[in-house]
């Protein structure tokens, strides 16, 4: 077979036709020095703050300084095969973490990539980890309960969906047993839960997750690992990545919990990166913005307002430029809301976009030394979120589990994020053992005590021991109620101390066989109102009769 010469000429200038010229342009740099996870780059002059650059190698790293002659920037990995005259190239992207449903029940590090061994994540969705918190407007007052399932938190120090609420204490007091059993009580209440931790043991981390998997919580949770042996600019990095992750559930009207274990060790690897780009130090070698680093994060949880548009009847609400949006959180708005329905005409009504309502919780966790809550990152962070549950070594030490201290935790939400039933029954609780600790404190130098004393006494040791509750062991709300309202109604007065525990589990076992109707009447209803009081207090009675104390 012959070509002939004018096929090729054609041929040829087809090719010339199709031809682009097309020109790859491409900021780089060059790397003046490089150690301890950071490097300080020449040349890129366009970077921007918390921009993207490569490495040869592919290794990442994020623009932290912008200074007149270099970039600061801190490297994403080890920095080993980094040496000084590397090129470095721009992306022109600000650092972004994969988000989505796929992320469900995988465990990744603080890049959002897989270290689970499951595969890869699928995911068309990604955002960036650093994003400005939501405003006044869009916000709503903290008012739907999280039970956390651990029953002196519930009753005593309660939280809801949005809140920020600290756990504090000394090491080995049960902070991330706080955290886990309020992940393991999520199930089937609708959170998608996220558990950031931040320089702990891979050992620690390998426990927390084959408890959840245990349990049945991995199916809504996903771990953020950002361990002991990662560089500094990863654990830094870590709870933005968790709260990119969590967002994206805000924002689709659905419900999140993101806890942060723990960000005293954000804050040390925050300082060991400010140190090295030659930041001025501050308090205890902190750097001045070591406030905003926390606060730039926790400001992010919030309880978003339900969002109300004027359509058609037969349209589906969907958010659009030109459309008015309306918040329903006092009369003055939804009587606006009552006369744009009016004034659009008949056949438009107010429906609720399905994408608003959303709530992150956050549940931050924060390590004392020797219980010394005055230190600077506590009162930092103390400062910054809705109330702290305090853990005492003391409480940890003497058998009091989960070791909470009633006088100095506190919920800045209060009884907002309870349901009614529990506030009735757990409204004095409070007081009764704060009173119990004064008086335990007194009654110790005390020989002989009236009568009233030794019942005020009494009565606090058996709501102690009510309060003792296991590991891993979450209670459902209406079953703390019960037991709680058996407490302080002078049910346990007259037990034994060792028997109060037995009377709990044993009450508790019986309601479910016999009274599982008035359970079930407290979860709908919500209050002890509307004769659940009256049946509750029967069946408090019916029980004392056949419960047997033991002998001693």
């Amino acid at each position: 077979m012959q070509l002939r010469a004018e096929e090729i000429s054609n041929i040829i200038k087809k090719q010339i036709a199709d031809y682009g010229q097309k020109v790859d342009v491409m900021e780089t740099g060059t790397v003046l020095t490089v150690g301890d996870g950071i490097a300080r780059l020449h040349g890129l002059d366009g970077a921007m703050a918390g921009e993207l650059v490569e490495f040869t190698g592919g290794l990442m790293g994020m623009v932290l300084n912008l200074e007149e002659d270099n970039v600061g920037v801190a490297i994403f990995g080890s920095d080993t095969t980094i040496n000084e005259g590397d090129t470095v190239k721009r992306t022109g992207k600000i650092v972004e973490v994969p988000v989505g449903e796929a992320l469900i029940g995988r465990v990744v590090n603080a890049l959002g990539q897989p270290i689970d061994g499951k595969g890869p994540i699928d995911t068309p969705h990604s955002r960036r980890v650093e994003l400005k918190a939501p405003g006044i407007i869009g916000r709503q007052p903290v008012q739907e309960p999280l039970q956390t399932g651990i029953k002196s938190i519930d009753a005593m120090i309660p939280i809801g969906r949005g809140q920020r609420e600290l756990i504090i204490g000394d090491r080995q007091t049960g902070k991330t047993a706080v955290a886990v059993d309020t992940i393991i009580n999520q199930k089937g209440q609708n959170v998608h839960c996220f558990y950031v931790a931040i320089g702990q043991k891979q050992s620690t981390v390998a426990q927390v997750v084959a408890k959840l998997e245990e349990h049945g919580a991995m199916e809504y949770t996903t771990i953020i690992n950002a361990g002991a042996s990662e560089p500094a600019p990863l654990q830094f990095i870590a709870p933005y990545t968790g709260c990119t992750m969590g967002e994206y559930f805000r924002d689709s009207g659905r419900h999140a919990l993101c806890i942060y274990d723990d960000l005293t060790k954000q804050a040390v690897a925050y300082r060991q990166l400010s140190l090295l780009l030659r930041r001025p130090p501050g308090r205890e070698a902190f750097p001045g913005d070591v406030f905003y680093l926390h606060s730039r994060l926790l400001e992010r949880a919030a309880k978003m307002a339900d969002e109300w548009v004027v359509v058609k009847e037969d349209e589906e609400p969907v958010r659009k430029e030109g459309i008015d949006i309306f918040y329903k959180r006092s009369e003055e708005e939804e009587e606006r809301l009552e006369h744009a329905v009016k004034e659009a005409g008949s056949g438009y009504v107010a429906k609720k976009l399905p994408d608003s309502g959303g709530s992150l919780t956050a549940l931050p966790v924060i390590e004392t030394q020797a219980g010394d809550v005055s230190a600077y990152i506590p009162t930092n962070v103390i400062s910054i979120t809705d109330g702290q549950i305090f853990l005492e070594s003391d409480l940890f030490n003497s058998g009091v589990r989960p070791a909470i201290n009633v006088g100095i935790s506190v919920s800045r939400v209060g009884g907002n994020a309870q349901i009614k039933a529990m506030k009735e029954v757990a409204g004095t609780m409070r007081l009764d053992l704060a009173q119990f600790r004064a008086m335990e404190a007194f009654a110790q130098f005390a020989s002989d005590l009236d009568k009233a004393t030794q019942q005020q006494l009494a009565r606090g040791q058996r709501l102690v021991e009510i309060l003792k509750q296991g590991q891993y062991k979450p209670v459902r709300v209406e079953e703390q109620v019960a037991s709680i309202y058996a407490s302080t109604n002078g049910f346990i007065d007259d037990l034994p101390l060792q028997d109060v525990g037995r009377y709990e589990e044993e009450f508790i076992n019986w309601m479910r066989s016999s009274k599982k109707d008035l359970l079930d009447g407290i979860v709908e209803q919500g209050t002890l109102k509307k004769g659940l009081k009256e049946e509750l207090h029967k069946a408090c009675e019916e029980f004392a009769k056949n419960f047997e104390p033991s002998d001693s």
